[in-house]
């Protein structure tokens, strides 16, 4: 099988994010956004996905971690989508269910080429400062739709922010790896209509 991965490079006057995605991998990282728990989060999507995963972001950190959140979302998702190319032969739906001590998250996506994306996630009775939900809602509001997802994600129920956060992360990296992976029994794209 060809090796599926995509380098992707994005420069603003706001940030300069470079990622290297391979969607066959082992779940090796090596990532650094400015944004500690963001890299935490991202390692996990990366481990529990088994996608290796290079990523390298600089930002205006110190106004606000909003402009590098979405622009990574950008960048993995254009990163995804050229990694799939055609998307021929793969599952293209994926589903995953994660616990993470008190946080339950299922994930359900679709790789159809129409983005869209559904969060819900239970307000914590325990927070922390730094990287929360509505970051993480732009980072996957971004990936959704720069990688022609139909992501949903819903949070079944958590106390603690991170908890319920490293579940979302875990889902979303193991739903993944599902849709993406290929099925001999696919012998074009998976579409009644014989295109996406």
């Amino acid at each position: 099988m060809k090796e599926r991965f995509a380098e992707v490079e994005r420069k603003t006057g706001e940030t300069q994010v470079r990622a290297l995605l391979k969607l066959d991998g082992v779940g090796s990282h090596d990532i650094s956004t400015g944004i500690p728990f963001f890299d935490h989060m991202l390692r996990l999507f990366a481990v529990h996905g088994f996608f290796d995963l290079k990523l390298v972001a600089e930002g205006d950190v110190e106004v606000d971690f909003h402009h590098t959140v979405e622009d990574v979302g950008l960048v993995m998702g254009d990163a995804l989508d050229s990694a799939l190319g055609s998307r021929k032969g793969i599952r293209r739906y994926g589903f995953a269910a994660t616990p993470m001590d008190d946080a339950l998250t299922s994930v359900a996506l679709d790789l159809s080429k129409r983005p869209f994306l559904v969060y819900h996630l239970p307000p914590p009775s325990q927070t922390f400062t730094g990287f929360d939900r509505f970051l993480a809602n732009e980072f996957f509001r971004a990936f959704a739709v720069r990688g022609g997802m139909n992501l949903h994600i819903n949070g079944h129920y958590g106390e603690n922010e991170h908890h319920i956060l490293e579940s979302v992360f875990k889902a979303v990296g193991r739903a993944l790896d599902e849709a993406v992976s290929i099925d001999e029994r696919i012998t074009d794209v998976r579409s009644s209509k014989g295109t996406l």
